[in-house]
């Protein structure tokens, strides 16, 4: 069994945070109206910088963009809402916990956007319940 297992590809978790996001309840999905979720292996040196990250494992998410809450109709012209998701870290965690990928992919998402928007770990932990059904 085990010599044919594989870690998920980029692809492969691309398609599993779309699964996710989408089931996510619809007016948490609204507030980030035309978000793309991209996933990487890690996290840019950049962003590493700027979040003061000791280890490119130390993220597995970030929110990028304005949640419709605070877009303006003034905004000329805004940036898509991004929400990229760290492949290795991810992993790394998913094999030091006793939680399903796809549960891991969910709460990275609900946790990124709700922080971007100020909501309380209640709400999310909430929204998460929704999400698994």
């Amino acid at each position: 069994m085990w010599t044919s297992a594989k870690a998920p590809s980029l692809a492969d978790m691309e398609t599993m945070a779309q699964e996710a996001f989408a089931r996510l309840p619809e007016r948490f999905r609204r507030l980030c109206e035309g978000l793309i979720i991209r996933v990487e292996d890690f996290p840019t040196d950049e962003v590493l910088d700027e979040m003061r990250a000791d280890s490119e494992y130390d993220l597995l998410g970030l929110f990028q963009g304005t949640g419709l809450p605070f877009q303006s109709h003034e905004d000329v012209a805004r940036l898509p809402n991004l929400i990229w998701l760290y492949r290795r870290p991810i992993i790394d965690y998913w094999a030091e916990h006793d939680e399903t990928l796809d549960h891991i992919i969910t709460h990275v998402l609900i946790h990124e956007i709700g922080h971007h928007f100020g909501l309380s770990d209640a709400d999310m932990e909430a929204i998460e319940a929704q999400a698994a059904g």
